[in-house]
């Protein structure tokens, strides 16, 4: 593939695991039988209730109301229509929300074969990220290490909402493989429903979780920031995904602001925190959080203080746009080329091989 006649690339499609009987030939003869004993039905996490509006535009929604669930279909809904000649995969599956540890492993295995047999294979455009299991840190970096022989492997995916904050040091091996194997560390929207999704308790209505989500990405770049991630591995790069983006700017002002005051106890920190932002992180444009008007997006976006930090993104099949105009109004022309093809590109290095 010639990189400069790529029109676009769309950083966040997802393909749907129709049932556990698709991943039954992907599991080993113990898992295999744990599941049909046990009567495993499904792993789907409630982060997207299938049937929830949200979940996929009512265009894209089979007679069985779900979406996603093969390689021409997606090929043909989220690629052909938004002429992107690359997308990238994240599979949400309920992998996270296993508290076996060897479980969680042999279906994060499970799925990224599944992954490659059904959909890599079958579509050239189509590139994946890899689902790890972070019940267990050594189990995800021997994920990461098998599945990264396949370069059609652009990324490591995480949930933003787990059981620790991901600057943690336990989890610096996995961030050691992404920086040995250019892969991005991709953070997506969802939980492992091990805490609340709220600093309060949890809500009562899924509009809440929704909401909230943002919440939990703004405590991930703090924590990746301040426990000095990006000081140990200075070629990582973490994408949030399906995290909006108004948020962005001002929460990094307020976090540079009070680092000045109290950097002291993180002396590792020696540039702003919003250098360091502008630097490592990236974000998809879909959901775009902002109101229609041109104008208040334009003036959100140059918040921002770089045109590097945008990825174009359908968020197939989610219904996060109506129609079919993939960049939002109000995002300058100039910065389109940007973040459909050359942010993007920037971002994952293996798109080029």
């Amino acid at each position: 593939m010639n990189l400069s006649d790529i029109r676009a690339v769309d950083c966040d499609v997802h393909p749907t695991v129709p049932s556990m009987q698709t991943l039954l030939p992907y599991l080993n003869d113990h898992w295999r039988e744990t599941v049909i004993e046990r009567e495993i039905t499904t792993l789907d996490t409630i982060s997207y209730p299938p049937l929830a509006p949200l979940t996929a535009r009512a265009d894209f929604r089979g007679e069985n109301g779900r979406a996603g669930l093969d390689a021409s279909e997606v090929g043909q809904q989220a690629l052909d229509k938004w002429q992107a000649d690359i997308a990238i995969l994240n599979c949400l599956y309920g992998v996270q929300l296993v508290f076996n540890e060897d479980m969680a492993q042999a279906f994060a295995r499970a799925v990224n074969d599944w992954v490659v047999k059904e959909w890599l294979d079958r579509d050239p455009r189509l590139r994946a990220s890899i689902v790890v299991p972070l019940q267990n840190v050594e189990h995800a970096v021997d994920e990461i290490e098998r599945c990264a022989v396949d370069k059609r492997f652009v990324q490591i995916l995480v949930l933003c909402m787990g059981e620790t904050p991901l600057g943690r040091r336990q989890f610096w091996p996995i961030y050691a493989a992404a920086e040995r194997h250019n892969l991005p560390l991709g953070i997506h929207a969802g939980s492992a429903y091990r805490y609340p999704v709220t600093s309060l308790g949890w809500p009562t209505y899924y509009v809440e979780d929704y909401a909230a989500q943002s919440l939990g990405f703004q405590s991930q770049l703090a924590s990746l920031v301040c426990e000095g991630v990006f000081v140990k591995f200075p070629k990582l790069k973490a994408v949030l995904i399906e995290s909006g983006v108004t948020w962005l700017p001002g929460f990094v002002w307020r976090l540079s602001k009070f680092w000045r005051g109290v950097r002291a106890e993180i002396p590792w920190i020696d540039r702003s925190p919003n250098e360091i932002v502008r630097d490592h992180f990236r974000l998809t444009i879909q959901p775009l959080d902002t109101p229609d008007d041109p104008d208040i997006v334009a003036r959100a976006i140059e918040h921002f203080q770089s045109d590097d930090m945008l990825l174009y993104s359908s968020d197939y099949p989610h219904w996060q746009f109506d129609g079919d105009e993939i960049m939002p109004p109000g995002i300058p022309a100039g910065l389109h080329r940007r973040i459909l093809v050359d942010n993007p590109l920037a971002t994952y290095p293996r798109l080029g091989l």
